[in-house]
């Protein structure tokens, strides 16, 4: 039977939504198949977004319309009907699953004390542990509650659980004033999960819609962005300059055109706030003149018009709610590091009896690569800023505390567009690579490298403003300890400066590659499948040592099979003369390394074919590192096995290099950012490699 968790709360707009995230954040890195169940739908007339949330997390595969157990008119109708309705399908979800989050009813239809009693009927009749969820915020969200306060809500809420026979796990006081859970008396957890701003903040996207809006001009991306605070242009340009916040919309008459061009400057001069958009009310329409001169501004802020007056347009924003959805990426980012900071997982998985699974899904391999990443945080440049990819990495690789950036290109242009995109990257460094201190530095520096090329300083100075080899100077000189790079140059424009400055690792004669290959239970490691065309023996041999040191690192017993197109003894041909040989050479070269070979793909895999054709191998039907003979075996194979099989194949991971340095595809997405970032950092924790 699945291990089952019911989130519920004592009141509306209690942030129930991110706690149910981060608890199946929680979930899904520790055991394979973790699905959610809402016992009552939040509406029947369109989809329920918590629900879409959390089915949209990785590692949940359900279905929408199965996760649902009832609406609120069947409750109405007959409640214990609906309870058996609900048991039923609950109990359909679970057959399938490893763990459920199940989340309570949002007090959108009936009156608060009813409604908690029926989820704690619900969580005892589904036998599930109550997780309640408290906020700190009073009725009108004007203020933080008092201690008073959130003893009295407790005192409430909890003895009603217990009436119901529901058993309670832990608290979590969300939206909490520091010092809140202190109030709380229970002999389960409580935790407390500070305010965040950004969470409750309405996006731009949201704002035209509820003024139904026209956007008059501006990138429809930046419609995703927050706003942080409204500002009503109804005063003088210098008042209402005073007023602008960052990240905040600003309402302005639609006949006052030049208190427009007051905030629009404001906007692009890089001295004011940058604003998340400009709302232009009464419906009144622009003079040409002034069109063709906001035309002319080179800035894709939003401009939004709208037919209401000054005061209904103010309502209507403010009464606009800021909700958690699965299309607002820095605001899932920001609920689960909050919960990561400040719920304790493991007591929580404890209280729960959640084993770690001994199956390793790709979403449990990516969480334990930023885990590592953050023991020991390392500091990574990314030198294409330009990239909204790479940005919008950054802002989760920061928010969730996987490594120090320093991204590179013009400061403000970065610094403008992430902003834009609703990206915090605060916390990174931007560098330009022209900054003449660092210029002059790395170029003294190539040219001394270089020198055996002939490479002069004055020739270095303008190589070293590449991105490529900025970033690489950074590495080399120790002003970083890794670089990820590629999403938008060639593998080789990437990988050469590593090769001229960085260079091989003592005893390592070639720079390789492996890719990651997550299964749905499992991880194995294929090299080289990125870098060497066409490796000699003795290349092989070094591919396949540091492919096992680099599959040890991240935590995979090395089990080498060295492929061919022939099992053992059985072939021959100087394909399969040159694999024999390089087995040979490991076992030489790392006796302590488990390593047979040659032989085929099947028998490395399977282990009904391995023991039936390589009787007695340690290797065969249970490796783990595969080796290639040749670029072209090995490009075609991980694609086939990424394509066919569903599985998540990360890399490729450069080895072999003294400091690491590793490519992205151009078609990287920013979950592959994400991991390969992750992924240099631990590199640069520790040496790769097994030592002979």
């Amino acid at each position: 039977m699945a291990e089952s968790i019911y989130i519920t709360s004592a009141e509306g707009h209690s942030g129930k939504s991110s706690v149910a995230l981060g608890v199946l954040d929680t979930l899904v890195h520790e055991v394979p198949r973790v699905g959610v169940f809402r016992p009552i739908a939040r509406s029947i007339t369109e989809r329920d977004y918590v629900l879409e949330l959390l089915l949209a997390h990785d590692g949940v595969d359900l279905e929408y319309d199965e996760c649902v157990g009832v609406t609120y008119d069947d409750v109405h109708r007959d409640p214990d009907a609906a309870l058996a309705v609900i048991v039923e399908r609950f109990k359909d979800i679970e057959a399938k699953c490893d763990a459920v989050v199940i989340v309570g009813s949002d007090y959108t239809d009936v009156g608060s004390p009813t409604e908690l009693s029926y989820n704690a009927r619900i969580a005892a009749n589904l036998g599930a542990p109550v997780l309640l969820v408290l906020t700190g915020r009073s009725m009108d969200e004007s203020r933080g509650r008092t201690a008073d306060e959130m003893r009295q809500i407790a005192e409430l809420s909890i003895p009603e659980l217990a009436l119901a026979h529901a058993s309670l796990l832990a608290v979590i006081v969300n939206r909490a004033d520091e010092g809140a859970e202190t109030a709380i008396k229970t002999d389960v957890p409580v935790w407390a999960i500070p305010e965040s701003p950004l969470l409750v903040a309405p996006t731009v996207g949201a704002i035209q819609e509820a003024v139904e809006g026209t956007l008059l001009r501006g990138d429809e991306a930046l419609l995703q962005r927050e706003a942080m605070g409204v500002v009503i242009a109804a005063m003088t340009v210098d008042n209402v300059l005073l007023r602008l916040v960052e990240g905040g919309v600003v309402v302005v008459p639609g006949d006052r055109s030049e208190m427009l061009l007051a905030v629009l400057t404001a906007h692009a001069s890089g001295t004011f706030p940058s604003l998340a958009a400009v709302v232009l009310n009464g419906g009144f329409d622009l003079p040409p003149q002034i069109v063709r001169l906001i035309e002319g501004l080179d800035d894709e802020l939003p401009i939004i018009t709208t037919e209401f007056g000054t005061f209904a347009t103010a309502q209507r924003i403010a009464q606009t709610r800021g909700r958690l959805a699965a299309d607002s990426q820095r605001k899932l980012d920001t609920a689960l590091a909050l919960f990561e900071q400040n719920v304790d997982g493991a007591a929580l998985l404890q209280a729960l009896s959640v084993g770690k699974s001994d199956a390793v899904t790709p979403l449990m391999f990516e969480y334990a690569l930023m885990e590592r990443a953050r023991a020991d945080l390392k500091h990574i440049v990314l030198p294409e800023g330009s990239d909204d990819r790479i940005l919008r990495a950054a802002g989760t690789l920061l928010s969730r505390g996987v490594a120090t950036l320093t991204i590179l290109g013009d400061e403000g242009d970065i610094r403008a567009r992430a902003a834009g995109l609703g990206v915090d990257i605060a916390d990174a460094t931007v560098l330009s690579p022209t900054d003449p201190d660092l210029r002059e530095q790395f170029a003294v520096e190539y040219a001394r490298v270089r020198a055996h090329k002939g490479m002069t300083v004055e020739e270095a100075r303008d190589i070293v403003t590449d991105v490529s080899y900025f970033g690489t100077m950074m590495v080399h000189l120790g002003l970083a300890d890794g670089m990820v790079s590629g999403a938008a140059h060639t593998t080789a424009h990437t990988i050469k400066p590593g090769f001229e400055v960085i260079k091989t690792r003592p005893g390592v004669s070639v720079v390789s590659s492996v890719f990651f290959m997550a299964l749905s239970d499992r991880v194995l490691v294929y090299g080289d499948c990125a870098v060497v065309p066409d490796p000699t023996s003795e290349q092989l041999a070094d591919i396949a040592i540091s492919s096992a040191g680099t599959a040890d690192q991240f935590g995979i017993d090395p089990r080498v099979a060295m492929l061919s197109y022939s099992t053992g003894e059985s072939g021959a041909g100087a394909d399969v003369d040159k694999v024999r040989a390089a087995t040979a050479l490991v076992h030489e070269r790392a006796p302590q390394l488990i390593v047979d070979g040659p032989m085929q793909y099947d028998a490395a895999a399977d282990p009904t074919v391995g023991a039936s054709k390589m009787p007695g191998s340690p290797v065969a039907g249970q490796a783990t590192v595969f080796i290639f003979p040749d670029l072209n075996t090995g490009n075609n194979t991980y694609k086939a096995v990424q394509r066919s099989s569903g599985a998540v194949a990360v890399g490729p991971v450069l080895q072999g290099l003294n400091k690491p340095v590793n490519d992205l595809s151009r078609g990287a997405l920013v979950r592959d950012i994400i991991n390969t970032v992750a992924i240099t950092a631990i590199q640069a924790q520790v040496s790769t490699g097994v030592t002979p």
